[in-house]
């Protein structure tokens, strides 16, 4: 493995390959060493897919299993949430694609979720969600839908709505509106675009930028990584998940923006020259520890093996800069 120059401490591999995880030891091999893996179609007969394929609701979605505050959001929409957490289970830890008929099932439903501006709507409500509505798109792109129209339409409606600094913000945040309020309104707030922008949405974009094979390479694409790279470690703009503290709360298959996140878009665009991912990438070697994984702190989910996962990720990107 080319860590040459990246200088870990141990190679991570040997921990990847005996975690006993099938798919980790799967991603280990093909992504970290280079060797030639069986299709990714034998992931899909895992028992922990088939579980969770056999609750897929009829219309493709995922039924959210928790409380619904109704005062918050609709089933509807509680099932969205929902049914964006799954995808990004069954895509990025087990590689399903648009050749699987119930991946094609959850992508109709969520084109359905697509307005006539190319936005998602219904997790925040009627407001424009400039943070989800990319996380849909990215893991859509990921599952093979990269050329499909309405991906095309939903990057014009993201780029309609930049701020003037180049990146974006929650819209409904920049008039004051607290979330309570502006779930409750009949029309989307538009964004205040003179109003600086937020990480933790620009991040957000930036990954469906990065996942996208076209994208990626834009120009404007390298701007906003330089915009999102210049804010690593600093407090955000607005009130959600506003201290320096969020960088370090990382995830995986990702959610919000944090460190790890960033720096996986960062080096799939290729940026290099710039002061503020050398030190993202010297904290992220700083924390791995004796056995090969990275102390990271680990939000959001109950896989027993998510430290492995973050692990992957983490010497996959790395080894884009290495």
């Amino acid at each position: 493995m080319a860590f040459d120059k990246i200088k870990l401490k141990i190679d991570p591999t040997t921990v990847l390959l005996s975690c006993g995880n099938p798919a980790i030891e799967y991603y280990a091999r093909k992504d970290l060493l280079d060797e030639e893996m069986g299709t990714i179609e034998d992931l899909w007969q895992l028992p922990p897919v088939l579980r969770i394929l056999r609750k897929q609701e009829e219309d493709g979605y995922w039924k959210y299993p928790g409380k619904i505050r109704e005062e918050i959001r609709s089933r509807e929409d509680y099932n969205q949430v929902e049914t964006y957490r799954v995808l990004g289970e069954l895509i990025c830890k087990y590689g399903l694609n648009k050749r699987h008929p119930q991946i094609q099932k959850a992508a109709e439903y969520f084109f359905n979720c697509q307005t006539s501006e190319g936005d998602f709507r219904g997790i925040y409500g009627n407001q424009y969600a400039t943070t989800y509505s990319p996380a849909i798109m990215e893991l859509l792109i990921k599952a093979g839908y990269e050329d499909d129209p309405r991906i095309k339409k939903g990057f014009h409606w993201l780029l309609s709505l930049r701020q003037e600094d180049g990146g974006w913000v929650i819209p409904f945040r920049t008039s004051g509106m607290n979330i309570k309020e502006a779930l409750l309104a009949s029309e989307p707030e538009m964004p205040d675009q003179s109003r600086p922008f937020s990480h933790l949405v620009t991040g957000m974009v930036l990954r469906a930028l990065a996942a996208h094979p076209e994208y990626r390479k834009s120009e404007e694409t390298k701007k906003v990584a330089h915009l999102l790279a210049s804010r690593l470690f600093q407090a955000d703009k607005y009130p959600d998940r506003k201290g320096r503290e969020y960088w370090e709360r990382v995830s995986y298959p990702f959610w919000f923006t944090d460190i790890v996140s960033t720096m996986d878009s960062l080096s799939l665009i290729g940026i290099k020259d710039n002061p503020n991912i050398q030190e993202g990438l010297k904290f992220l070697i700083e924390k791995q520890n004796d056995e090969g994984l990275f102390d990271l702190k680990i939000v959001r989910g109950s896989d027993k093996d998510l430290k492995y996962w973050i692990c992957v990720v983490v010497c996959r990107l790395l080894k884009r800069y290495g």
